[in-house]
């Protein structure tokens, strides 16, 4: 089993070093074993970094759309479990990472937070993750989080079947790791997989290997 944690306080958010670092510890972990992927500290992780994606010159920004379609596209193409234990807040990209998860397991800490925030933090989808909140969040809640930029809670994201178990924080890993074991443990795993989650993991990777994002085009010009 493979541990991958984001661990880039104090919320964990993404730039492009850290989006290149995580696409390659999914693209070089086994793949006939699980990941868990979680956050460091009690933040899971808060999208992108926005102030390093403002520093960025423009092609820099085009590169890092790219890079996150190309890092969910790896996630998802996982062919064993990969298990998001969601230790915290999940914003932004953050969200979309737990929803590239084929198991997610959430703290049932009170203060957690969830959403789709990038109208409110000023950074648009990219190609890779718009094909995945489609495709995982029902319209009406798709709606409302995208453009009104609400948070809800972890009671509100099982209720909405986004997260599949809430665990108490100080167990969350141990059952993470159970979680890992018993879903890899399947026989027919693989094969269900490719079954269930095949028309979003060809999409995404068809984005990913075409570069073609429309976001991504308008730094460019």
């Amino acid at each position: 089993m493979t541990e991958i944690t984001l661990d880039r306080p104090p919320v964990n958010a993404v730039d492009l070093p850290a989006i290149e670092a995580l696409t390659a510890a999914f693209a070089g972990a086994s793949k006939a074993l699980p990941v868990i992927l979680t956050g460091g500290g009690d933040v899971f992780s808060a999208g992108v970094d926005t102030k390093a994606f403002g520093s960025y010159a423009p092609a820099e920004k085009a590169a890092m759309i790219r890079a996150i379609t190309r890092m969910t596209s790896v996630i998802l193409s996982h062919p064993a479990p990969v298990v998001a234990a969601v230790n915290g807040h999940a914003l932004g990209g953050g969200f979309v990472l737990m929803l590239c998860a084929d198991v997610r397991l959430v703290t049932g800490a009170p203060a957690a937070r969830f959403g789709l925030t990038e109208a409110k933090a000023g950074v648009p989808f990219p190609a890779g993750p718009l094909e995945i909140i489609r495709a995982e969040v029902e319209a009406n809640l798709l709606r409302r989080l995208t453009l009104t930029s609400a948070v809800i809670g972890a009671a509100d994201l099982s209720a909405h079947g986004l997260a599949d178990q809430l665990v108490a924080p100080p167990d969350l890993l141990e059952t993470a790791h159970r979680a890992a074991l018993a879903t890899a443990a399947q026989p027919a795993f693989g094969v269900v997989k490719r079954q269930v989650r095949s028309g979003l993991i060809q999409r995404v990777k068809a984005l990913a290997e075409s570069g073609d994002d429309p976001l991504a085009r308008a730094f460019e010009t």
